[in-house]
């Protein structure tokens, strides 16, 4: 596995460190560090009741503390990317863990300003922990891993959302609900204490390869490709994979946002009928998250990413012609949900040269399609209060669906095209 380097900045490719076999020990450290990349948002939700009947605040102000970190992800990804750039790739990291744990005490302390304050912690961590990990995977795995490894990666986001969400409520009941938001400081401080074990081993593991290396020639240092030095935003794949993320995350905000209300409309599910299928809808996304690096050894990138787009499209389908079918749908959407986040993070992975670039175009694309999906539930909202019944709101999904499908296609044959050099 390649070791951290003290003083490292993003520009660093890192490429001649990297084993050939997966370094395990490091996909676990990446696993407790990816339970808070989604988890320390999702708390709020479950206990929104408690918290709109405490701070005397609406639905509407509440709906801030779910929605703004998403918002968050896409305008503060610039930000992060300086961050990275100005702390390193190791330290970002840690801040991250860091300012999860700060937000999630300082929003659980007082009344809705500190709340905001908080939340916005929170996201500007997260969004700094999203731009940096896909740069963490390039660097410690072997290329022909880094699906296997992503995939590891959004399952453990999806693991801890779930356990939040399942858990938050319970806490809330028995200790309050400001308990149950500080409470979730905790999994940061697990992961930071295993980032930091992990940094120090690597470190020690590079000062006795420095060692083992002293008496030996001097190996040519690896050469950065030509042209490190560019502008991400003016290459044709990173628009394919910006727009395509975007399709990916507004069409997952916008059926998380309201597919329990649309399943209580259309065929008159219960509370417990529609958390059930929103639940089998964020729990399929494991499968989705391993599917897609098996399905990327039999298969090129386009294929791959064209079958989990087929999948996407047939939720909204299903839920045209058939919402009786719900649980069908749940599944097959829930799978490419989970699928076409690796899928596309994968790419992002592979195409990128260097550190620098990795995360030039990590910030990027999650820019572009976080913003635009921070606007999916008020978009569906909307068109359901227009319209008043569900079927507008569905093939806005399906168009968003669609855009995924096609978008990352081409983004996927845009790959394959240049052999793993960004188009």
């Amino acid at each position: 596995m390649s070791a951290a380097r003290p003083a490292s900045a993003p520009g660093t490719s890192g490429g001649g460190l990297r084993r050939t076999a997966v370094p395990w020990v490091f996909v676990g450290v990446l696993v407790l560090v990816s339970l808070n990349l989604r988890a320390p948002f999702v708390a709020v939700a479950p206990i929104s009741t408690e918290l709109r009947s405490d701070l005397g605040v609406g639905g509407a102000a509440v709906g801030v503390l779910t929605s703004l970190p998403v918002l968050c992800f896409g305008l503060l990804a610039p930000v992060a990317l300086a961050v990275i750039r100005r702390a390193g790739i190791e330290r970002a990291v840690s801040l991250c863990l860091l300012v999860v744990v700060v937000g999630s005490v300082v929003r659980s302390l007082g009344g809705y300003p500190l709340a905001v304050a908080g939340t916005l912690l929170v996201g500007l961590a997260i969004t700094v922990g999203n731009v940096v990990v896909p740069v963490v995977i390039r660097r410690e795995t072997p290329m022909a891993r880094v699906g296997v490894v992503t995939g590891v990666y959004v399952t453990a986001m999806n693991v801890g959302s779930m356990v939040v969400t399942l858990a938050t409520a319970p806490i809330s009941q028995a200790f309050g609900w400001r308990v149950a938001l500080a409470v979730w400081a905790l999994p940061a401080l697990v992961g930071l204490g295993a980032w930091g074990w992990w940094q120090r081993r690597a470190a020690r593991q590079a000062d006795a390869r420095v060692a083992d290396e002293a008496e030996q020639p001097p190996a040519a240092a690896a050469a950065e490709p030509p042209g490190d030095v560019r502008i991400v935003w003016r290459t044709p794949i990173a628009w394919l994979l910006g727009l395509a993320f975007a399709g990916q995350a507004s069409s997952y905000y916008a059926l998380t946002a309201w597919l329990p209300s649309l399943l209580a409309d259309e065929i008159g599910l219960g509370a417990t009928g529609a958390g059930t299928a929103s639940s089998v809808f964020q729990v399929s996304a494991i499968v989705g998250a391993f599917g897609v690096p098996l399905l990327a050894t039999r298969f090129s990138p386009a294929v791959t990413i064209a079958i989990v787009g087929a999948l996407w499209m047939t939720f909204p389908l299903q839920l045209l012609v058939s919402p009786e079918l719900y649980v069908v749908g749940s599944v097959l959407g829930g799978i490419a949900q989970g699928g076409g986040f690796a899928a596309i993070f994968t790419i992002v992975v592979q195409v990128s040269r260097t550190d620098r670039e990795s995360a030039q175009l990590s910030a990027f694309v999650q820019g572009v399609g976080y913003v635009v999906a921070a606007t999916g539930p008020a978009v569906l909202g909307l068109a359901h209060d227009v319209t008043d019944a569900w079927t507008v709101p569905v093939l806005v999904v399906l168009g968003t669906t669609a855009t995924f499908a096609v978008l990352g296609t081409l983004a996927g044959a845009a790959q394959s095209r240049h052999h793993g050099a960004p188009a």
